[in-house]
């Protein structure tokens, strides 16, 4: 028993270990997007006197 609880908490940890690390390449790219989308906006804003 003590050794099946094991089992389940590793494959959670190294679940929540992978999910984290996808999640931070989905971050940085967001931010990228994010930051592309407001050069956009300024140079909109610009070009219209803003």
């Amino acid at each position: 028993m003590h050794h099946m609880i094991q089992k389940i908490v590793i494959v959670l940890l190294s679940s929540v270990f992978l999910l984290s690390i996808a999640g931070c390449s989905t971050m940085k790219g967001l931010g990228q997007d994010i930051k592309k989308g407001g050069q956009h906006l300024e140079n909109a804003a610009e070009s219209h006197g803003g």
